[in-house]
């Protein structure tokens, strides 16, 4: 978006071209658009919250745990969120055994305000970890019935025969 907004006038959210106040939808991106004083109002509340959480944890906020795991796993789990300016803390699990082959269990800890952001943040994480964003997941709820004439494989979206119980073309068996 512009670094100078009009308060009355109108903005597009994906592109950020400027519009009258009468107008209503992005020529370009055909999305509705947003006013100008809309805009000023949630910078205002982001600027707020960054300010919120660069204050450091202290033991009058409420914390919410968010993961419980190895050592190695919770510190990357903290700099996820460390780099998305999210506070955190790793405290020992009271509930693990951590003797013998178990090792220690830690959870991460986060401010309840900030619980939201976060789970965002470590979704986006996964998705971006895992390479999902490269696929397709339009075909993942796909259910295979013998019942019609053709199939679409839920995991690569190839249509084949319901008379084959293997996708010819990932190998997804049916069976």
């Amino acid at each position: 978006m512009q670094q100078t907004i009009d308060p009355d006038l109108q903005y597009c959210p994906q592109c950020g071209d400027e519009y009258r106040a009468e107008i209503t939808l992005c020529a370009a991106c055909s999305i509705g658009l947003i006013s100008g004083k809309s805009i000023m109002e949630q910078r205002q509340q982001g600027e707020q919250k960054q300010a919120e959480r660069r204050r450091p944890i202290s033991p009058d906020d409420k914390l919410v745990n968010i993961q419980k795991g190895p050592v190695l796993q919770m510190q990357m789990v903290q700099s996820v969120l460390k780099r998305a300016g999210i506070p955190s803390l790793i405290v020992n699990d009271s509930g693990s055994c951590s003797q013998g082959c178990c090792g220690p269990s830690l959870v991460i800890q986060i401010r309840m305000s900030d619980l939201e952001d976060a789970q965002t943040v470590l979704a986006e994480e996964y998705i971006r970890s895992t390479a999902l964003h490269d696929h397709d997941l339009s075909t993942a709820g796909v259910v295979f019935d013998t019942e019609v004439d053709s199939a679409l494989c839920p995991a690569c979206g190839c249509c084949f025969s319901t008379t084959q119980n293997t996708c010819p073309d990932c190998g997804l068996c049916f069976a």
